[in-house]
């Protein structure tokens, strides 16, 4: 996840992976590691990234939203922006979504099997 928001941000900045690569002191290559998440960046590195795109260091790390159950506040849970837009999707198909909240355990070792 920390690579592909590299490389949404960096894009829509219109930069290429060299050009970013001097904005936050690092080589076309490490840029192009992080994207492909074949490097992780440094903790300063990330900050670096965070002050350019003006994103918490947290939406680097897949926890960009804060989600509270319906029910009670004192269950909140940071999730990524990716897993609340799969939650929304899965929504719009009631009878399946009915069976994953009726056992979710089971419906994801199903799912786990089938894609191997």
């Amino acid at each position: 996840m920390l690579g592909k928001r590299i490389k949404e941000l960096r894009k829509q900045h219109g930069l290429t992976q060299e050009a970013f690569g001097k904005i936050i002191n690092v080589t076309k290559v490490s840029v192009c590691c992080y994207e492909n998440g074949t490097r992780t960046p440094t903790l300063d590195t990330l900050h670096k990234l965070s002050d350019y795109f003006g994103k918490d260091i947290n939406y680097f790390l897949g926890n960009d939203e804060y989600v509270v159950a319906d029910s009670d506040v004192k269950y909140g849970r940071s999730m990524a922006h990716e897993e609340i837009e799969f939650i929304e999707e899965i929504r719009k198909y009631s009878k399946l979504h009915s069976k994953i909240i009726d056992d979710p355990k089971r419906i994801a070792q199903l799912i786990s099997k089938k894609i191997g």
